[in-house]
C-alpha cells in the first residue's frame, strides 16, 4: 500500500511517519511525506508552546524579582530584543532537529520527502510537485491557523496574534485582549511584565472552563493582584474601530442579565481567540470530504472516508501537542490494522493538560476527573482541597497563591483526578498522571515528601482523601 502524509514536519504528521516507517518494505510499499513548511518544524516548535515558554521564562524571572518584597531597588526590565533573539535561536535548533528526523526517514528505500504544497484533485488523489499520486491512505496533519473573529471593523484595525506577540521587540503602553483560553492566559502575564497595561475581555463569569469555579476565581485574583490585569467579565465583542489617535476601541455587549459595559480603548488589540484547522489550501472541494465542526470521529476519520485520516490540530478535536502526537501514533496503528482487515481503534485519553498561567509561576494543571465529571460518570467520590498558603513552603518561596484538589473514588480509593493552580503544579502533573492512569489506590500512595518542598501540598490531599475513604468503608 502507498501512504501519503501531508504535514510531515508537524507533531502529528511526524509521529505518524515515524510509526509507519518501520513497516515500509513490508506491508507498506511506499511512504510519501509532504510538507512545504519554511523553515519547517511544526507549529508547536515554531510559533506555539515551545517558543512561548521561552518568553514566559523571562516574564517569570522578572515577576520573581519584582514581587518579592525582601528585595530592594528597581526591578529589571525585559529586554524584548534579546528575549526574541534567544527564543529564535533555540527555535531554529528545535526545528532543525525535527526537519532532520523527517529527512532521515526519507533516506530509507521507498520513503520520500517532498518539500512542496499538496492539493487534493480527488478522493485520496493528491497533486504535489507536478505529480499525481493515487494513495491507498492519506493522512492530513496540516495543523492550524489563528482564528480571527468575524466582527465589524476587524479588517480596518491592526492587531497582534500570538505569533506576532512572540516575535515582537516592542509593545504598546496599553492593550485590550480578546480571547482568554490557553493562549490568552499564557500571553497576558508576559505582556504585563513587559510593561503593558492590559484589559482582558472574558465572556464568562470566570476563566478556566475545564476547571472547578474556585480555580477560575483564583486565577483572576492572581492576575489582578500579581500582574495588574483588568477584567471585563460576562461581556462579548460587538465590533472594533480605530480611534482618532490611532488606538483601538472595542464595543461590547453584556451576557444574560448583565448590563452592556462601556467600550474599551487601548493602544493596540491583541487577538488570542483560539485556532482553526488549516485546511483551506488543500483543495478539499475536489473530494467528498466536507469539513465541519465534529466531522472527525475518534478513529481520526471523517464520515464515509475510511482510508483518510485527519490528525492533530487539523481535526479540531483537542489542539494540544501531546495529544497530536498520540493521535499520530494511533493513526499509524489504525492504517496498519485497516489494511489487515482488522477493526480500527478510537483514540481515547485521560484528560491531561498543563497551562503555563501566571507566567509559569502559577501554572494550572489538570489530570483526569473533576468532582463534577466523576459524579456524572457514576462514581461516588471523596475530595480534598488545599490552599497553597496552607503549606509554609509556598509562603517562604514568596508564591502564596493557589490551590489544589484531589478526587478519589469513595468505594475503592482509586485516584480519579487532580487539579492544581499553584507554584510547581506543572512539575507535579507527571506524578498525578501516574496516579490517575495507573488507577492507584490513594491509601497506598506514600504521603510524605522531602521537607520542606512544594509537593507537601500533595501529601495533605492524599492523607485527607485516604482517611475519608477509610471512614466510608
Amino acid at each position: 500500500m502507498h501512504v501519503v502524509v501531508i504535514g510531515a514536519y508537524g507533531s502529528a504528521g511526524a509521529a505518524t511517519a515515524q510509526e509507519l516507517a518501520p513497516h515500509v518494505g513490508k506491508r507498506i510499499s511506499k511512504l510519501t511525506l509532504v510538507d512545504d513548511g519554511d523553515p519547517g518544524g511544526g507549529l508547536c516548535i515554531l510559533e506555539g508552546c515551545m517558543p512561548s515558554k521561552e518568553v514566559l521564562s523571562a516574564a517569570a524571572h522578572r515577576h520573581h524579582g519584582r514581587a518579592d518584597d525582601r528585595l530592594t531597588g528597581e526591578p529589571h526590565e525585559i529586554d524584548l530584543a534579546e528575549t526574541v533573539e534567544q527564543k529564535n535561536d533555540r527555535t531554529r535548533g528545535w526545528a532543525g532537529h525535527r526537519r532532520d528526523s523527517i529527512h532521515e526517514l526519507a533516506e530509507q528505500d521507498d520513503v520520500e520527502f517532498i518539500h512542496e504544497p499538496a492539493t487534493f484533485v480527488g478522493d485520496r488523489v493528491v497533486e504535489v510537485d507536478d505529480r499525481t499520486i493515487e494513495a491507498d491512505y492519506v493522512v492530513v496533519a496540516t495543523g492550524s491557523n489563528p482564528n480571527i473573529p468575524d466582527l465589524p471593523g476587524m479588517d480596518e484595525v491592526d492587531f497582534y496574534t500570538s505569533k506576532d506577540t512572540l516575535h515582537a521587540t516592542d509593545f504598546p503602553d496599553s492593550a485590550v485582549v480578546m480571547g482568554f483560553g490557553y493562549v490568552g492566559t499564557e500571553m497576558v502575564p508576559y505582556l504585563a511584565e513587559a510593561g503593558v497595561d492590559v484589559t482582558v475581555i472574558e465572556h464568562d463569569e470566570r476563566p478556566l472552563d475545564e476547571a472547578d469555579p474556585e480555580f477560575g476565581d483564583e486565577l483572576m485574583t492572581i492576575y489582578e493582584e500579581e500582574f495588574g490585569v483588568d477584567f471585563v467579565t460576562e461581556a462579548y465583542e460587538e465590533g472594533v474601530e480605530q480611534t482618532r489617535n490611532g488606538g483601538v476601541r472595542v464595543h461590547l455587549t453584556g451576557g444574560a442579565n448583565v448590563e452592556d459595559p462601556d467600550p474599551i480603548e487601548a493602544d493596540e488589540l491583541f487577538c488570542f481567540t483560539g485556532r482553526t484547522p488549516n485546511l483551506d489550501r488543500l483543495g478539499l472541494e475536489n473530494t467528498s470530504l466536507e469539513p465541519e465542526e465534529g466531522w472527525i470521529d475518534a478513529t481520526m476519520r471523517p464520515p464515509n472516508a475510511e482510508r483518510t485520516f485527519v490528525v492533530g490540530d487539523a481535526n479540531g478535536r483537542e489542539p494540544i501537542l501531546h495529544v497530536a502526537k498520540e493521535q499520530g501514533f494511533r493513526t499509524a496503528e489504525n492504517i496498519l490494522a485497516h489494511d489487515r482487515g482488522e477493526p480500527v481503534e478510537p483514540y481515547t485519553n485521560v484528560h491531561h493538560h498543563v497551562i503555563f498561567t501566571g507566567a509559569g509561576v502559577y501554572p494550572f494543571a489538570r489530570l483526569g476527573h473533576t468532582p463534577r465529571s466523576a459524579i456524572e460518570t457514576g462514581h461516588s467520590i471523596v475530595t480534598a482541597t488545599r490552599n497553597a498558603d496552607d503549606d509554609g513552603v509556598f509562603k517562604s518561596k514568596q508564591v502564596p497563591h493557589g490551590l489544589a484538589r484531589l478526587v478519589v473514588d469513595a468505594d475503592d480509593g482509586t485516584v480519579l483526578g487532580w487539579q492544581g493552580l499553584h507554584y510547581h503544579a506543572d512539575v507535579m502533573a507527571k506524578t498525578l498522571q501516574l496516579a490517575v492512569e495507573m488507577e492507584l489506590d490513594v491509601r497506598e500512595i506514600p504521603d510524605r515528601a522531602y521537607h520542606p518542598t512544594t509537593p507537601e501540598i500533595l501529601d495533605g490531599l492524599i492523607r485527607e482523601c485516604a482517611a475519608d475513604v477509610e471512614r466510608e468503608e
